[in-house]
């Protein structure tokens, strides 16, 4: 499934909700939060996360790259910076947010149950900026490059 509009792309994150059809076995890791690519193509790319209870990100970015998650299985916290402020917006499964480029977000597990979302960005992401959140204003940790970080 192709995405034209940034809109569509959580059409196409419903389209790869179900883990049974995905080129990759589900896979949950202690260690670290899971990660694989289900699809790519000139239009976006398609990831799979899973998540144990308390694993979660970095505030981060997606290097210019609009995108959408839907949470499949679970309950995801997703923290946006607002006033200064993180702020925190639970998503339980079935629930989807859609973002442009300049969005800057926060994902944890804060539930007692694993969770499962699908990522769709586009175009693919080529880098992350990681953030701090000081006296309330955004800055630079890290920027991390694809075929480098991840």
């Amino acid at each position: 499934m192709t995405a034209t509009d940034p809109s569509d792309l959580l059409t196409v994150a419903a389209h790869w909700a179900d883990p049974t059809g995905w080129p990759v076995p589900l896979r949950f890791d202690r260690s670290e939060r899971w990660y694989a690519r289900l699809h790519a193509d000139d239009a976006h790319e398609v990831w799979a996360l899973s998540w144990l209870p308390g694993q979660g990100t970095d505030l981060h970015d997606h290097g210019g790259s609009s995108g959408a998650f839907l949470v499949v299985a679970g309950t995801l916290t997703e923290e946006t910076v607002s006033g200064g402020r993180l702020r925190p917006h639970r998503l339980a499964a079935g629930a989807g947010r859609r973002f442009g480029a300049r969005h800057v977000h926060v994902v944890t597990n804060r539930d007692d149950q694993p969770a499962v979302s699908v990522h769709v960005y586009r175009p693919a992401l080529r880098r992350m900026t990681r953030y701090h959140l000081v006296a309330g204003r955004l800055r630079v940790a890290e920027v991390a490059e694809a075929g480098v970080a991840w």
